[in-house]
């Protein structure tokens, strides 16, 4: 099988990186503050901006900001957390870490994201957050969870790793609940290699998630160590080394400059996909809901091995030969084997995250692809079925 990429394999999820950002880390570099300092600022300051919230917080990842935000709403021991089984770990172990309960709750099978009539199934007594994700890059339906939220006095947390972009009825993602958490990991929309965010318009929560982050303490590393002078810390409670660094928010700042133009490249592809594809015997993703914005971070088809002849591995498989880098997002969480042995979780309980997660593959999709790379994943995937 003669491979269509002959001398080069085509990685899924790499980004797209420009002279701006690699200046800026090289005057980082100069400057010689590497840690947590100015353009970790100014990157929160634009971010804050471009989401019209009160408050960020640059962090080392999203799993980081998933943590605090929970930690924060004083959620733990004896408590439960409504979140979905469709998608990746850090989730439901950020609910874990606090000593709280992960409770899953199906997912749609049309837009892949939590159900809202199955959240409500699960609320308990010992209920006290609801935490969606917005999958691939497609709102939940924020209406409704919003409104099971207020009427049953719950936090709300949106897991927002797939979905800087993302809009519902003109809202953005992140900015519906009490907190909004965003990653900027290498192949996520926005890069920073590894890196998240947090967003709010609650004074009190943000003050506290900033001293966590940084062991407790009550003055972080830039201000102790500025041409201020010297201001000695106190360590007010156990927190943990979740910063930001500014070598990472060096390559976050230009990233986001070019937010619109990057997502606009992804639409060109996605619709380019829909419309080659459209005649194959696959799943492509749902048609976008009016009044939203989808990040187009994920371009998931599924691969019904009886429909299509072949397996979702074996698909894998033949575009790898034809030098395609793919990704799977996500088997489901019951399907692995510690949540099955600590809650007991069966997969069987949860029919249409298992179907999704033991189908899905998602096709590369990245302002970094040229026409020419596009058209081959197009011609790889055809193949397949030749």
């Amino acid at each position: 099988m003669t491979p269509i990429h002959k001398n080069k394999f085509l990685t899924f999820g790499a980004p797209l990186i420009g002279e701006d950002e690699i200046k800026e880390v090289v005057d980082c570099l100069e400057l010689g503050w590497l840690g947590t300092g100015p353009k970790v600022k100014r990157f929160e300051e634009q971010f804050r901006e471009y989401k019209n919230c009160q408050y960020s917080i640059g962090l080392n990842s999203c799993t980081a900001a998933l943590h605090l935000s929970l930690i924060a709403l004083d959620i733990g021991p004896g408590d439960e957390v409504i979140t979905t089984p469709l998608t990746f770990c850090a989730t439901v172990n950020s609910i874990i870490h606090t000593g709280a309960t992960p409770v899953l709750a199906d997912v749609d099978p049309i837009s892949m994201n939590i159900d809202p009539a199955s959240i409500e199934e699960k609320i308990t007594e010992k209920t006290k957050c609801i935490l969606p994700v917005h999958f691939a890059g497609r709102s939940c339906d924020m209406d409704a969870i919003t409104t099971i939220a207020r009427e049953n006095d719950l936090f709300l947390v949106e897991d927002c790793a797939h979905s800087i972009e993302t809009k519902f009825h003109g809202r953005s993602a992140g900015t519906f609940g009490d907190i909004g958490c965003f990653s900027f990991y290498v192949t996520k929309n926005i890069v920073t290699g590894e890196g998240g965010m947090i967003i709010t318009d609650d004074e009190m929560k943000v003050n506290r998630i900033k001293r966590l982050a940084l062991h407790g303490m009550s003055k972080d590393a830039w201000n102790r160590f500025s041409d201020k002078g010297y201001q000695h810390y106190l360590v007010e409670e156990i927190g943990y080394k979740y910063n930001m660094m500014d070598l990472q928010a060096a390559i976050g700042i230009h990233q986001l400059n070019k937010v619109d133009a990057h997502w606009k490249r992804r639409e060109e592809i996605w619709n380019h996909f829909n419309d080659e594809l459209k005649n194959l015997p696959v799943t492509l993703p749902a048609p976008i809901e009016a009044e939203t914005k989808h990040a187009y971070h994920l371009y998931t088809i599924l691969i019904d091995e009886d429909q299509t002849g072949v397996s979702r591995e074996g698909f894998i498989i033949k575009l790898h030969k034809k030098n395609i880098g793919t990704g799977v997002h996500y088997l489901s969480i019951p399907e692995h084997p510690i949540y099955q042995q600590r809650y007991n979780w069966s997969t069987k309980d949860y029919p249409n995250a298992m179907k999704i997660g033991q189908e899905t593959v998602s096709l590369p999709l990245s302002p970094k692809l040229t026409d020419e790379d596009v058209c081959a994943v197009v011609e790889a995937v055809k193949g397949v079925f030749r």
